[in-house]
Order: C-alpha cells, then sequence, then structure tokens
C-alpha cells in the first residue's frame, strides 16, 4: 500500500513511517524540509508547505496513495484543504486529534459551566462548547508566527474529516504522549530534574494530586495509529488511544521516581498552604482519562512497551537532551521551597 504522511518529521511522525516502512508499505512525507528525521530508506520526501497542500495536488495525483495520514491539522482550514486535496485520488484519509474536544477539557480549563464529566470518557462523550480553546481576549496580530493558535480547534478538524461524504475518515484522538523526541514538552523533565537534584519532596496540591489524565508513550501511540492506517475496520470511526489505567499525578510522580531510584517523598497539601507559584487556577476536580475499548476490542490494539521500559527510554533520553529554550531555573525550588519540602519530609 502507497501511504502519504503530511508532517511525519517531528515527535510522533517518524515512528509511524517506521511501522509502515517494517510491514512492507511504501510512504511518501510531504514536509517542508526543515527537519529531516531519521526515517528509513526508501521513504520518499516530498517537500511542499502545509499551508499550500492544494497547490500540490498534481504531485498526489502521480503519487496515487490509497491512505493519507494527517499528524498535524490544526485548524479548520487545515482539515478542508486535506479533503480537497485528496479527494477522488485516496481511498481515505486519517486525522490526528486530541483529547481536548471533550467537554471535560473545557471544565478543566474553566471555559465550560456545569457538573463534571464522568470518567473514563469513551468516543461519545460529550465535546466543548465553546470553539476556540486556546483564543485569548486579544486576538494575536496577523503577522504573529504563533497566530494559528487563535484558530486552533481539533472539533472543527474532525466535523471536516468526518463530514465528507465522498472521501471517508478516520480520527484518532491522543492523550498526553511522552518518550524520547518529546523537544517541545519534556514532560517528564520538570519532576525528573528535581529528582536528580536530590530533592528530599516534591509537593504537589491536593487535588492535582489526584487528578488523572490519559497517558501514552510516543512507540505504543504510534502502533495505535499505524492500526488505524492500515485496518480499513477504522474507516469512519473515531478512537481513543491511551494508555488502559490513567495513573493520578501523584502516582505518576512516584511511578517515575521508582524508575530513577528517587528516595524522596511526594507531598500533598492544600492549595493555602502551598508556596505561590504552586498554587492553580485550573478545575482538576475533572479528570481527563479515555476508554480505550473500542481501538483494542476492534483493532486489536495493544501496548508493545511495558511502562518501566517506556519510562527507562524516557528517562535516558530527557537526561541526554535537557531542555534549551528553557531557564532551568524554572525548575528549581526557591529557598521557601526547599525548607518546606525539607521539614515535611522529616516528619
Amino acid at each position: 500500500m502507497r501511504i502519504v504522511v503530511l508532517g511525519g518529521t517531528g515527535f510522533i511522525g517518524p515512528h509511524v513511517v517506521r511501522r509502515l516502512v517494517e510491514r512492507g508499505h511504501e510512504v511518501v512525507v510531504f514536509h517542508r524540509g526543515r527537519t529531516r528525521a531519521d526515517l528509513p530508506t526508501g521513504v520518499v520526501h516530498q517537500d511542499g508547505d502545509r499551508a499550500d497542500l492544494e497547490s500540490h495536488r498534481d504531485d498526489f495525483v502521480r503519487l496515487a496513495p490509497e491512505v493519507v495520514l494527517d499528524v498535524c491539522p490544526m485548524t479548520e482550514r487545515d482539515a478542508r484543504s486535506l479533503m480537497t486535496t485528496f479527494r477522488g485520488i485516496a481511498r481515505r484519509v486519517v486525522a490526528l486529534s486530541s483529547g481536548d474536544v471533550y467537554r471535560a477539557h473545557g471544565l478543566i480549563h474553566r471555559k465550560e459551566e456545569g457538573p463534571l464529566e464522568p470518567t473514563p470518557l469513551a468516543e461519545g462523550a460529550p465535546l466543548r462548547q465553546r470553539l476556540y480553546p486556546y483564543r485569548g481576549e486579544t486576538p494575536r496580530v496577523a503577522d504573529d508566527p504563533m497566530r494559528w493558535i487563535d484558530d486552533y480547534d481539533k472539533i472543527l478538524v474532525e466535523r471536516a474529516v468526518m463530514g465528507d461524504t465522498s472521501l471517508p475518515g478516520t480520527v484518532s484522538r491522543l492523550p498526553m504522549v511522552y518518550g524520547p523526541g518529546d523537544h517541545a514538552a519534556h514532560r517528564l523533565f520538570p519532576y525528573l530534574k528535581r529528582m536528580d537534584d536530590g530533592r528530599p519532596a516534591i509537593l504537589l496540591e491536593e487535588v492535582r494530586a489526584r487528578w488523572r489524565w490519559a497517558r501514552g508513550y510516543v512507540e505504543d501511540v504510534a502502533e495505535a495509529i499505524v492500526s488505524t492506517v492500515l485496518d480499513d475496520r477504522a474507516t469512519g470511526q473515531i478512537y481513543n488511544v491511551s494508555e488502559p489505567d490513567a495513573l493520578t499525578e501523584a502516582e505518576w510522580v512516584r511511578t517515575i521516581g521508582r524508575a530513577v531510584g528517587w528516595s524522596g517523598v511526594v507531598v500533598t497539601l492544600a492549595e493555602d498552604h502551598l508556596p505561590p507559584r504552586y498554587r492553580i487556577s485550573a478545575n482538576f476536580s475533572q479528570h481527563l482519562d479515555y476508554d480505550t475499548t473500542r481501538i483494542r476490542q476492534e483493532l486489536g490494539f495493544h501496548e508493545r512497551l511495558s511502562r518501566a521500559e517506556a519510562l527507562e527510554r524516557t528517562i535516558e533520553w530527557e537526561r541526554a537532551h535537557p531542555p534549551t529554550a528553557i531557564d532551568p531555573q524554572d525548575f528549581d525550588y526557591d529557598a521557601e521551597d526547599v525548607a518546606l519540602s525539607a521539614a515535611i519530609s522529616s516528619e
């Protein structure tokens, strides 16, 4: 099968491409050429700008892909361009989405009102009523390189992909993804640095400590995506992707601690007992964990790595690639924090 991957050179994409090639498929990666990921020999690189996708339609006609995987559709315009470009060329598209489509996400960020959503969230759980979750009160100026965030909304992406009657679609809703190559977020680094610094305690606000968040290791998430690309039973379906057992934040920290041999403790405190910079504005009474029964039963997906092995690989990478765009002091305790954590851990 010939598959076109839009994106594919960032965090998740290379893992997907490698697995597709390993299974004997032809892969064409369409990207801007700014990042040359370590992809297998034989992968075709098609340079081009996603913002000008439709101008490459003739190239795609020549390539004649059966399935198109869009790794990074961020806006309604992205999704409509995807469908317009490949209508009449491909027989199916797969688009990556996010759990931020759920109403639960809006409740966490206090963008939605009303009762909490029960979790884990199945694919049919209520979606946000308010669109554009990251748009501020003041729009970004037109030449701001982050202007696209104002128009970001995976709900609109999903509507465009799943609502086209002439080009069937599939959507994968991803969790918080961690693993080697996480240059943008370094999701383990804040806790790992404290542990490597030998801090005696890590402080968490009580509600945050109990909060459950869907997570997934990058290689396993890639495996789930591949299953939606290769299996025609995924046509017209939406799938949650995450580990089956969402840990609380406190459990997550302790699990990382065990992986690195940290001897400290996780201490939970009421918000008014925490140093000011630890206080939170989000509503962590609302969990954001997924029910992943559908992808496991319908497509036979399962994780290939244990959580222990996934963390081992991630920790090794984080230590070798500390963030450079973030001031390391952002992850240090100040004197008040050190004194407080030391006093707590000695009780």
